[in-house]
């Protein structure tokens, strides 16, 4: 055999045992309808974000992946729970008098609780953002989108930048999920909650979530 057949022959097994170790690295990482399953919506969300391309989704999914996957949410002490719930509830009853100072609180509300559950702390928003979503993928929205409007609102004032009332309510109700998410402590909630939306217990139609954001409040331009 000659010297440049054994060449090539090296140089072909070389570029077999490269492909199978990204091929390897690459299931290893997660993909395709695994990470389908562990992200759900958000899946969808970052799909549509990169207009449909599916290998450029999936990379920066696998990509949060592998910075945050292996994150452990630090456990709530009762107090700091009830300390929290309170200050939520309080965030709810604002709503009725000052829409839009109560989101940009719960948007606050929010970053500061990711953070003592050992995410990125809130000044880092999109980096949490990104932790939030391989742990919560079902409810990150409702961050995303409290903080979009409270944002809106800081720099849109009260005219046709700024959000409506009821976007503002809708915001904050989307954004209780993750709350909840956050302050039961197990950072896994989606087989938990798809179970209580089938029992009549959901987030966005019981008492507990909405009862402050029924009542009439005054319209915004």
């Amino acid at each position: 055999m000659s010297t440049g057949v054994i060449i090539a022959l090296i140089v072909i097994v070389a570029a077999l045992v490269l492909a199978a170790a990204l091929f390897l690295r690459g299931r290893g990482r997660g993909g395709g309808p695994d990470l389908k399953r562990r992200f759900g919506p958000e899946y969808q969300r970052t799909l549509a974000r990169h207009d449909g391309d599916t290998k450029a989704a999936e990379r920066e999914l696998a990509e949060r992946l592998e910075r945050h996957g292996k994150l452990r949410e630090r456990p709530l002490e009762p107090a700091e729970r009830e300390r929290y719930t309170v200050r939520w509830t309080a965030v709810q009853e604002r709503f009725v008098e000052a829409p839009r100072e109560a989101v940009a609180e719960a948007d606050r509300l929010l970053a500061e609780l990711a953070g003592v559950r050992g995410y990125p702390d809130g000044g880092r928003y999109e980096e949490q953002l990104a932790a939030l979503s391989v742990h919560h993928a079902d409810h990150v929205e409702g961050y995303r989108r409290v903080h979009r409007v409270a944002r809106a609102g800081a720099e849109g004032g009260t005219g046709a930048s700024g959000a409506g009332t009821e976007e503002l309510r809708t915001a904050l109700m989307d954004a209780r999920a993750l709350f909840d998410d956050l302050i039961d402590g197990d950072g896994r909630h989606r087989d938990k909650a798809e179970a209580g939306t089938a029992a009549g217990d959901g987030h966005r139609t019981g008492p507990r979530t909405t009862g402050f954001l029924h009542k009439s409040s005054p319209r915004e331009s």
